[in-house]
């Protein structure tokens, strides 16, 4: 009920809450630990339960760092698939990542597609913090596009009340992001190369499907919210 109103305000509590957490966090783990053995080691957090909880089972942190993973990692597919199956149907990828199963209506393709994609990064990169790395890079990187398109849209005429940003936060959003996007931010050169062939492979997608919709020339369909009711995929 009244989305307009109440979406930005949850959204931006969570992001405040989800923020505040991290600080506390950041806090407690340099009070334990000085921040020179933090940055020297493998595993930071690790070191902060050694430290402030020397009776706590190392053998639980582990299963609880396992499940942490897994769970995000089957956050990012589920994400991933969604996104390039929407991005085929917006004609930006080719049709056949849009095709969904006959009877689940999931993207199946999109799903295969990202997972091939994701084998192919832990077969050849295989190093998690390369990986994670990467992933907060062209994220920073899609943020500071995100920010600039905020400051762009506006300028658009809407005709129905709805949420509008103070102007500071999309112009620190993206300066912020931005920097942290380059070296001058401390990231690894691998990063870069990582994030460079995963662009490279999308740039071939996106040319492969321009001549895809040069020869069929489709139209962008307007966003129908009943097709996710009538044959649409089902998360």
């Amino acid at each position: 009920k009244q989305p307009r109103k109440i979406f930005p305000k949850v959204l931006l509590a969570g992001l405040l809450t989800t923020g505040l957490i991290y600080v506390l966090v950041s806090i407690s783990a340099i009070a334990l630990v000085p921040a020179d053995d933090l940055s020297q080691g493998d595993t930071p957090l690790l070191q902060v339960v050694e430290a402030g909880a020397p009776g706590f089972p190392i053998g639980v942190f582990g299963v609880i760092t396992m499940f942490a993973v897994a769970n995000s990692a089957l956050i990012n597919m589920l994400m991933a698939s969604r996104l390039v199956y929407g991005m085929s149907r917006q004609h930006v990828l080719p049709p056949l990542l849009g095709k969904v199963h006959p009877t689940r209506r999931t993207p199946t393709t999109a799903i295969l597609f990202t997972t091939a994609l994701a084998f192919g990064l832990i077969t050849f990169v295989g190093a998690v913090p390369a990986l994670g790395g990467t992933t907060a890079l062209l994220l920073l990187i899609v943020f500071t596009v995100v920010n600039i398109a905020v400051l762009v849209l506006r300028k658009d005429t809407v005709d129905e009340d709805h949420f509008r940003t103070p102007t500071v936060l999309p112009v620190v959003g993206a300066l912020a992001c931005a920097f942290l996007a380059t070296p001058w931010a401390g990231r690894p050169a691998e990063q870069y190369r990582i994030a460079g062939v995963l662009v490279a492979i999308g740039v071939v997608l996106w040319g492969i499907t321009v001549l895809i919709n040069r020869r069929t020339g489709p139209a962008v369909r307007a966003l129908d919210p009943d097709r996710f009711t009538k044959g649409g995929p089902v998360n």
